[in-house]
């Protein structure tokens, strides 16, 4: 059997968007419409006729409308192989129907998760009856056309209305597809709330996530790699770039997002208080700045590394004016993530045609929660989100000299920085600016000489007197193994160093400070990221 033709529809959705449409889509065909509950009164109110469940199945909706579908007269008009003696006779001996559409979306379990709902309310809003009548149609689609997704009734319309009232086998295959899809994340999302937040599971012994397809990229990190961007299915707390607004420019690349999001984390890590710039490059920061104007804010970060900036994503903490995208678009620029942008700011990057403006109202907070996932060959990597941050009672002074005001509101931010850049990473700040990024080495002494050697190429670019590594605080994402990479932050010119500190060699490597004459603050805390 390939078309099929609808004859009777049971509709039961939790989402009425476009259900009287539909209802009047399907009575113009003759379709006989049965329904349930909230359902049948809306088809009601549209002047549709419809039939009670309770009068198919010959029994009352009951238990607070827990029990109304799950019923043989519900299931076996929906199972039966049509063509089937046996199963033919066993429909005529129980006067069972056919049913040849069913159009059903599920209680908004996640929705009640996500307004903070008590542990009851969020049971009640655990669909049993609707997920059994997806299935039972979806397995039976040679027979039965299933729709879940309101977003489907039009090309359910335009199929009856271009063949007279009957599906395609194709279409009642892709429409069964997505169905089962809908019930396993619908299932996945009950699952994980069951363990994480009911049953206070840190790591489930069943780990499931559900995610739908937004879009596919051009293409991955290279051209012979396939992209695609997903979201959760049932739908995301965290807003990020797949919520943004583009505003302008070609589609993101899969490498424009990765860079983006990096650029996004680490801009979220500054209050809108003051305004904040980051410039990123391969997922590395390569230019921050804090300063009184989104302006000065971007001419500081742009100055640390201007080479690396070619090409880069920027992302900004306060709105975009004109005269910063006029500054920005001096450079060519890949992305600009910012949480709005002004008339002049629109107008100015409207003639950067392949420039992207994404505007993102409201950032993801640098401190939330949640897991981060790793494939590896033949399993999974799963851990908590960095979210690690520093308190005052976390700093302890271990040198003889104590870190200025300046130095420690330097250290504190080359060290937020630092959390952002990959491993071995070590940042360089003064006033609220990085002077040199050292990022992705195999050794941290080279991570060190490599952000001094940048610092003194941007010196030697802008003809300042010294490189701002002189005078500067220095970040070191791990604790120094050896005292050489502090000896190559002392030839830079730093003057304080913040570090987790627990080598060995800790002792040696305080010893070289206080020679050296540094303040030196331990965290206690390390931020690898590889």
């Amino acid at each position: 059997m390939t078309d099929v033709t609808i004859k009777r529809a049971l509709l039961s959705v939790s989402d009425k968007t476009g259900l009287a449409d539909l209802g009047r889509a399907l009575a113009a065909h003759g379709v006989e419409l049965v329904s349930t509950g909230g359902t049948a009164a809306a088809l009601r109110d549209a002047g549709l006729a419809v039939r009670d469940i309770s009068d198919l199945t010959g029994f009352p909706e009951m238990m607070d409308g827990r029990v109304k579908t799950l019923h043989p007269k519900v299931h076996g008009g929906l199972l039966a192989v049509r063509d089937d003696p046996a199963h033919a006779a066993s429909m005529a001996e129980h006067a069972i129907g056919a049913i040849d559409l069913v159009v059903v979306n599920l209680y908004p379990f996640a929705a009640t998760v996500a307004k903070g709902a008590g542990r009851e309310e969020v049971i009640e809003n655990i669909d049993i009856g609707g997920p059994s009548m997806v299935r039972s149609a979806a397995k039976n689609h040679h027979y039965v056309t299933i729709v879940t997704d309101p977003a489907d009734y039009a090309l359910l319309i335009a199929a009856l209305d271009q063949t007279g009232g009957t599906t395609s086998l194709d279409f009642r295959k892709a429409m069964a597809a997505k169905a089962f899809a809908a019930t396993a994340a619908y299932d996945a999302a009950i699952a994980q709330w069951f363990a994480v937040t009911d049953q206070q599971q840190h790591f489930p012994r069943t780990l499931l996530s559900a995610h739908k397809l937004v879009s596919t990229l051009r293409y991955g990190e290279n051209p012979h790699q396939s992209a695609a961007l997903y979201v959760p299915a049932q739908g995301s707390v965290v807003r990020g770039l797949p919520q943004a607004r583009q505003l302008q420019g070609k589609e993101l690349s899969y490498n424009n997002y990765n860079d983006a999001n990096a650029a996004l984390e680490l801009i979220a890590e500054f209050s809108s208080d003051q305004p904040a710039v980051v410039i990123v490059k391969h997922a590395n920061p390569c230019g921050v700045a804090v300063a009184a104007t989104p302006l000065e804010a971007w001419r500081a970060a742009l100055a640390c590394d201007s080479v690396s900036a070619f090409g880069g994503i920027v992302a900004l903490n306060t709105p975009l004016d004109g005269p910063t995208a006029e500054a920005i678009c001096e450079i060519f620029t890949e992305v600009v993530v910012a949480p709005g942008a002004d008339d002049a700011a629109l107008a100015t990057f409207a003639r950067k045609k392949n420039l992207r403006l994404l505007v993102l109202e409201e950032m993801p907070s640098a401190d939330r929660s949640g897991l981060i996932t790793v494939p590896i060959a033949g399993g999974l990597l799963v851990q908590d989100r960095d979210n690690g941050a520093l308190t005052d009672e976390m700093l302890h002074v271990v040198t003889k000299r104590q870190p200025t005001a300046q130095e420690l509101a330097d250290c504190r931010f080359a060290w937020t920085v630092a959390k952002h850049v990959k491993s071995n990473a070590i940042v360089y700040a003064r006033e609220g600016v990085t002077a040199g990024i050292g990022a992705g080495q195999m050794n941290r002494r080279d991570s060190a000489r490599i952000a001094a050697m940048k610092a003194q190429e941007a010196a030697e670019t802008h003809g300042w007197s010294a490189p701002r590594t002189v005078g500067s605080a220095v970040a070191s994402d791990a604790f120094f193994p050896f005292a050489d990479g502090l000896l190559a932050a002392v030839e830079a010119g730093a003057t304080a160093v913040i570090q987790p500190g627990g080598s060995i060699r800790d002792d040696e490597v305080i010893a070289a400070a206080d020679a050296a004459g540094l303040a030196m603050v331990f965290t206690g805390m390390r931020h690898f990221r590889h």
